[in-house]
């Protein structure tokens, strides 16, 4: 199963930055909560964990660039 982030509906203040910076449109505002709509849908970008103000999303993945000339 692919990890995805994990959204704390406690600390979560449905702002909407998280979903306006999903490129690939994972993230909406439902009611009065952000849910994830398809897990195949994101891509691991990390932007939401990012622009989150409350600290209400954390992605369970670190993104490591690898340099190939060393």
């Amino acid at each position: 199963m692919k990890e995805m982030p994990v959204i704390d509906g406690e600390k979560c203040q449905q702002c909407g930055l998280c979903v306006s910076v999903c490129a690939c449109g994972a993230l909406i505002i439902v009611g009065d909560a952000v849910k994830i709509l398809e897990v195949d849908e994101c891509r691991w970008c990390t932007l939401c964990e990012l622009v989150c103000p409350n600290g209400a999303i954390t992605c369970p993945f670190e993104i490591i660039i690898e340099d190939d000339q060393a």
